[in-house]
């Protein structure tokens, strides 16, 4: 049986055009290098899995002259994980190795990553070098931390903030590694994974590697990963509100049953209603629209409730839904609390005309007391 190479690494970046959604980043360097000003000491910081050590790695081979994709291995590159190596003795004896010129190439490059790991004492044994090095070294310091990295290392850094990547992003990137694995893969399963994401490419390839072996023939479908990752289907969601906006009580809770009955926790569901609820304002106005992380048949799917679903409305159900998520955990009967944040939502449209009828009475008559209601005749 052939050896298995997982996507993470198989298509890990090369070249600074092959990195996805960093373009800020790479056209520094990359401009850097060429006009010789690249500072001695940088530090990469950002969220996992957004391609901090594979910069690093090709700022290395770039400055030593290799070809920005060429692949391999030099004994000008150092890497040092702080993370287990977080000690003086480990700081000093990087130090003692810094003290020799490189015997072929211009520069030896050393890459600590989680550097916010080193120890007080070790951040310290580190300073003089870190501001002072050899001319013929290059420090690349990679943290997901910033914050725990000490100020006095910071101010000795040229600091390089890496953004989390955007869904559509990543999904660009699934879509052209399934092409090249012969991978069918429905664009909202793509979608759908890179979401799950939460903006780490390398978490994106991961769960699409997942996705791949658990499909058959190589097929990977929004069902699929819908069934694998656990992920409450759009759907519901949108049969939920359609039964809101008929005032029909029955409809969302029996929805709510299927769902519990699947293993899904309530707040699950109210944190996806609030978010669906988010997204049907955000499709209220086409400026906003792109706003929305979701595949485009979904977009069209939000734009075509959202035309019958009023703001003020929207605004009323997500406040409670929002109230149902921040109650829950505290909450006794759990299941009890997320069927009356529904029976609310379903309701409300009596409760907003009530308070419009008494707005317009209100000037015309002496204010009550609170609880008090106005007799009908």
């Amino acid at each position: 049986m052939d050896s298995f190479v997982v996507s993470a690494r198989k298509y890990r970046p090369l070249g600074f055009d092959e990195v996805v959604g960093q373009e800020h980043i790479t056209t520094t360097l990359r401009n850097a290098i060429e006009s010789n000003k690249l500072a001695q000491a940088l530090l990469f910081c950002g969220p996992r899995g957004v391609g901090k050590t594979t910069c690093a790695r090709i700022v290395a081979r770039m400055i030593n002259g290799f070809e920005e994709k060429a692949e391999l291995k030099t004994l000008n590159i150092f890497e040092l994980d702080a993370a287990s190596n977080n000690s003086v003795e480990d700081i000093r004896n990087l130090i003692d190795q810094v003290r020799y010129p490189p015997q072929f190439g211009k520069y030896k490059v050393y890459i600590i990553d989680e550097v916010h790991m080193l120890s007080n004492s070790a951040f310290n044994a580190f300073l003089k070098t870190l501001e002072e090095p050899p001319s013929y070294a290059i420090f690349i310091l990679a943290t997901t931390e910033k914050h725990k990295v000490i100020p006095t290392i910071l101010s000795r850094c040229q600091i390089f903030d890496f953004n989390r990547i955007q869904v559509s992003d990543i999904a660009r990137q699934l879509k052209k590694i399934a092409t090249k694995e012969g991978v069918d893969a429905e664009d909202e399963a793509l979608h759908l994974i890179a979401q799950k994401a939460d903006g780490a490419l390398r978490d994106g390839l991961s769960i699409f590697d997942l996705m791949v072996t658990f499909s058959s023939g190589n097929k990977v479908t929004f069902q699929d990963v819908i069934t694998n990752l656990h992920i409450l289907d759009y759907e519901y969601y949108f049969k939920v509100v359609d039964g809101l906006l008929a005032q029909q009580v029955t409809t969302p809770i029996l929805i709510l049953d299927e769902i519990l009955r699947k293993g899904f926790d309530g707040q699950n569901f109210i944190v996806g209603l609030s978010e669906h609820l988010r997204n049907l304002l955000v499709a209220q106005d086409a400026r906003t629209v792109q706003l929305m992380e979701v595949p485009e048949s979904i977009q069209q799917k939000y734009a075509e409730q959202a035309r019958v679903a009023d703001v003020s409305l929207l605004l009323s159900w997500l406040n409670i839904a929002t109230q149902c998520d921040i109650n829950y955990k505290s909450s006794k009967n759990q299941r009890l609390l997320v069927e009356l944040a529904l029976m609310k939502m379903a309701h409300v449209h009596s409760v907003i005309d009530f308070s419009e009828l008494q707005s317009e009475s209100s000037a015309a008559s002496i204010p009550k007391p609170e609880g008090v209601k106005k007799k009908v005749s």
